[in-house]
């Protein structure tokens, strides 16, 4: 058993990671072996991530005036976080999508940008392209109008090469 030292600093250290935290994810695990264990671990800093078991009672005394405390509220049985300060949308995929292949660890809520998500939102999350395939179109976006330009300028000068190439070919004008 912990002494009260060692959980006092443990608050303390959930504290600090509630302010600075941006997106956090919280779960429950009943019955996941080490090996399952193992992999949620792996798939977490994959996805840009850290996880950590945490007991309910000290996660809702770190999180009093932090951003996450409505997430905290009311923890029961076993829980963990997952939480990251970069991609959310990242982090939400690779939780759903290993939720999905062990139905033992189960959503309980989330916090993306300070606002707390139930579970349907982490769904929705989980379902938006990453930020790197948003990025990717808005580039297109931004470069369609020049690509555009540039072949419509292109395409005056082919134009005139053309006609310029068939009147020679029809000896219509020398060149």
């Amino acid at each position: 058993m912990k002494k009260k030292a060692d959980k006092q600093a443990d608050v303390a250290a959930l504290n600090e990671l509630f302010k600075n935290t941006p997106h956090v994810f919280v779960t429950g695990f009943e019955a996941l072996t080490v090996s399952q264990d193992y992999a949620l671990r792996k798939t977490v800093r994959e996805a840009g991530g850290l996880y950590q078991v945490v007991k309910n009672t000290l996660a809702e005394k770190a999180a009093a005036g932090t951003p996450a405390e409505s997430v905290m509220q009311g923890l029961t049985h076993m829980t963990s976080i997952a939480y990251t300060a970069g991609d959310p949308v990242a982090l939400a995929k690779a939780l759903t999508k290993y939720a999905k292949d062990n139905p033992k660890l189960k959503f309980k809520a989330g916090m993306v940008e300070g606002r707390a998500f139930d579970v349907k939102s982490i769904d929705a999350l989980a379902n938006m392209p990453s930020r790197e395939e948003i990025l990717a179109k808005l580039l297109y976006l931004i470069n369609a109008p020049a690509q555009r330009l540039v072949t419509a300028i292109n395409g005056v000068g082919r134009n005139l090469a053309v006609v310029i190439d068939q009147g020679c070919k029809e000896n219509k004008f020398s060149a």
